[in-house]
This record gives structure tokens, sequence and C-alpha cells, in this order.
């Protein structure tokens, strides 16, 4: 899916992270991995922008909708869905599909981004920069709808960390609901183990399952550069480690996506390496 965002190429993300090996690093460390493929996405060639504020809104719901059931049947099926982007307007799918199942779900959401603006607040119209307020019921009712279920999740069972760039109208809706967020000036000060530990407190309380949504932009551009949206002074790649691997020990994750990772800006695939790599450590891969 690249139709969320205004540069092309994170459609070619999942492929990117296939090549770097994501089903063998987990089979190593003891996963059984079944690569479920690509979802049919439309190709921006053949479609049209209707609403300028909500570009591709028709087809991101469509592919959001796709996914909400193939997330909702693995699952069922007592399997546990790990989603490849693309960009991150996919995140409304995937949480669909776990709402469904999971009815206080607590998510984590590593992100320069807030993606909390609306059709109202946006100042680009793309999509992937609304796909948390979606998921909190907050948006146009087409994508707030998908799954029938509206909220998917609650204020108080989410955590952004690695917040760098907040648009005027996220600041005000963080305020207006409570919304936790640790930015790059709380993980300098605190540390990101003390921030990881407040989160996972957080998103465990109450709750009955977790979502990770990481976008490979959370992370600095020295260490992840092949992503849409850069943003300098972003986590470290250690810090993301340590962050995966206290989620790892949380043993609280059921549900996962990695998104952004744009082979055409990256250099020698480098971002998506990071991605395996950050998604080994989720999984509970350990130096010894």
């Amino acid at each position: 899916m690249d139709l969320g965002a205004d540069r092309r190429g994170v459609d070619m993300g999942p492929s990117a992270i296939r090549y770097a090996g994501v089903k063998k690093r987990l089979e190593m460390i003891g996963y059984e991995v079944e690569d479920k493929g690509d979802l049919k996405v439309a190709t921006r060639e053949s479609e049209s922008i209707v609403y300028p504020n909500l570009k591709y809104l028709k087809q991101i719901v469509d592919v959001n909708r796709a996914l909400a059931i193939v997330v909702e049947q693995e699952v069922n099926k007592g399997r546990f869905p790990l989603i490849l982007g693309g960009d991150h307007s996919i995140a409304i799918g995937t949480i669909a599909g776990m709402a469904k199942r999971k009815k206080d779900l607590g998510v984590i959401w590593f992100d320069a981004h807030g993606d909390l603006n609306t059709a109202e607040t946006t100042p680009s119209g793309n999509v992937h920069g609304m796909s948390l307020a979606v998921s909190l019921g907050i948006g146009h009712p087409d994508l707030t709808g998908i799954g029938g279920l509206d909220p998917k999740i609650k204020p108080e069972h989410v955590v952004i960390i690695g917040a760098r760039e907040l648009d005027r109208g996220e600041k005000e809706l963080i305020k207006r609901i409570g919304l936790k967020v640790f930015t790059m000036h709380e993980i300098d000060r605190l540390g990101m183990p003390r921030v990881m530990e407040e989160a996972l407190s957080i998103v465990g309380k109450g709750t009955d399952g977790m979502h990770l949504s990481l976008d490979l932009d959370g992370l600095d551009p020295h260490d992840a550069p092949g992503v849409g949206t850069p943003v300098i002074g972003g986590i470290t790649y250690r810090e993301s480690h340590l962050a995966m691997e206290m989620i790892a020990e949380a043993n609280i994750l059921s549900s996962a996506e990695f998104v952004e990772v744009n082979p055409i800006l990256d250099i020698q695939n480098k971002t998506a390496k990071v991605a395996v790599a950050l998604m080994s450590s989720a999984f509970g891969d350990k130096l010894l």
C-alpha cells in the first residue's frame, strides 16, 4: 500500500522485508512462519482522488476491510498476525481485525508522528497521518466503521513513543482525550528503560492483548534512512532494540505491524534489515 502517503515506494516495503530474510530469521528462533502473501491494492495510476483532504479514501477503505478480515481469521486459528507495510494507513485494518478478538486492546505506537489527524486538521490529506485517530473512533465514518466496531481502542490503553513532529490539530487532540505520549524529550530525559516500563504498565493494565505498530521513521534517519517521512533526532538503533526486548519480556504482545519501509529511498536495503532485526527482538531473540 502506498495510497496513504505522498512519497512513492512504500508499496515495495514488504518485498524488501522479505528480501532481508524475515521468514528465515523468525524460523531460526523457533517460530513456524506462513507467508500469506500480499493483499490486492489499487495503483494510483488507475485511480483518482475524489476528496483532497482524504486522498484515495475508497481504495484505502477497501484494502483495510480486507486486511481486517484476514487478521481476524488468523487470530481465530490461534496464530500471531505479523503485518508488513506499506504506509501506516494499514494500521486501520490491522487494529480493526484485532479488535474483533480483543475487546480491550492495548497499543504501543512507535512513530515520529502522531497519526492523529482528521479530514478537518490534516495539512496533506494523507490517510497514513490519520490511522491512530481512526482506530480511536475519530475521523471519517467510512474509516472508523471498518470491521463494524467504532471505536476499536481506548485512549487510556494507547501509548505513542518517539514523537517529534506533531501537527497543531494532533496536539490539541492529545490534550483533549488524555493520550499518553513519550516524545523524544522524554526518551532523552528519562531513558528508554523507564519509558518502556511506564508504557508497558499503561498498555498492560485492563487490557486483553497488546498490538505493536512500529513506523520505521520512529528511528533516527541515520539508522533507518529508507522511510517516506524522515525526521532527524529519532530513536537510536540500540534504544529501539531495547524497547523490543522489553516488549518480548513483558509477554503480552498479540499482534504487530512494521510499516513505512521505502526501498527507493533506502541504502542497500538497510532499513528493511533493521525492521527484520527489530522483529526478531520483539519475538524474543536474545544475544545470550
